[in-house]
């Protein structure tokens, strides 16, 4: 592949990764997974 093209893909690929942060965030998921990743550590050193 040349250069150009794999460039593309990059930004592409990068692209639509942002689009998914931007999609969870806006229906509410980033909520769920920030409790989830507490109770995760909590059992982890204990506290659960």
């Amino acid at each position: 592949m040349d250069e150009k093209r794999l460039n593309k893909i990059r930004i592409v690929l990068f692209a639509a990764a942002v689009l998914c942060i931007i999609i969870g965030i806006a229906n509410g998921s980033m909520e769920d997974v920030l409790i989830k990743a507490i109770k995760i550590c909590a059992e982890c050193i204990g506290l659960g």
